[in-house]
């Protein structure tokens, strides 16, 4: 689904249930969007299957998730899939259109995922070594991620959103050609909870065109934005939005790890 009212389809066809995505940790159902004219491909994450987390509130991770797409689209930054809060056959609930990536590299192919392993020491040419670990078998393998500018602007509206969670599997490279990211309900804290497997540009400057952006961005935050975003983040949590686009606007440039834990577990 490419159209102008994927929004108005989302939140108005009747979900079908097909699935349930069974690594998710919290519930993730694969379902059939029906619009009367076919059906459509979603994701929807009732409020109800969100497991508990020490540091965010019950019932508030759907919402984090809209109000992620809100700020993707009020930059101008087609990163997240459209997604809607609306009521589903287990109540209320995120959902999300499906992206349809592209197929899985042969066995033996040398090609990479946008996030991947390789053996170290042999990083492909176009890609960035974050870190060297061991595998389940006990062979060090580097983790790797592409030196993409797709993937350099889902990095940096991971600092802008606070992003807690982004692991490998929630880089997605679509057949429509696009990067896009997924699984933002841990998300938008007012306290730094930055973990994520893009450190490839750590400590690198933020391009011009991506600073224009956060720029228009922090200067329209204060006004419809705001309310939008009101109906899922506190008026801490938005402030907080603010001066993180503020500190980049300031200070320019990719930030370094600050935590004990900056990179999610599994990584993938």
């Amino acid at each position: 689904m490419s159209v102008p009212d994927a929004g108005d389809l989302l939140s108005s066809g009747e979900l079908t249930v097909l699935g349930r995505v069974s690594v998710a940790s919290n519930v993730t159902l694969v379902c059939d969007l029906g619009t009367g004219d076919g059906a459509v491909r979603v994701v929807y994450k009732p409020v109800r299957g969100e497991q508990p987390l020490w540091d965010f509130p019950d019932g508030t991770l759907a919402g984090r998730e809209v109000a992620s797409y809100l700020i993707a689209t009020a930059l101008g930054w087609p990163v997240i899939p459209e997604t809607v809060l609306r009521d589903g056959p287990y109540g209320p609930g995120m959902v999300q259109r499906w992206i349809t990536t592209r197929e899985p590299a042969e066995p033996g192919s040398t090609r990479l995922d946008l996030v991947d392993l390789c053996p170290p020491g042999l990083v492909p040419d176009g890609y960035r070594e974050i870190l060297r670990a061991y595998d389940g078998a006990g062979d060090e393998v580097s983790l790797v991620h592409a030196d993409d500018p797709r993937l350099l602007r889902m990095a940096v509206l991971d600092v802008l959103l606070n992003n807690a969670d982004r692991k490998g599997g929630h880089a997605l490279e679509g057949v429509d050609g696009g990067v896009y990211g997924v699984d933002h309900g841990i998300c938008l804290h007012q306290d730094n909870k930055l973990r994520t497997v893009l450190w490839g540009w750590a400590g690198e400057p933020i391009p011009a065109d991506l600073r224009a952006d956060i720029g228009a961005f922090a200067d329209s935050l204060p006004g419809e934005l705001a309310d939008r975003l009101s109906h899922h983040l506190t008026d801490t949590e938005i402030d907080a939005l603010l001066r993180r686009a503020k500190r980049l606007l300031d200070a320019p440039v990719m930030p370094l790890p600050e935590t004990a834990r900056p990179i999610p577990w599994p990584a993938f």
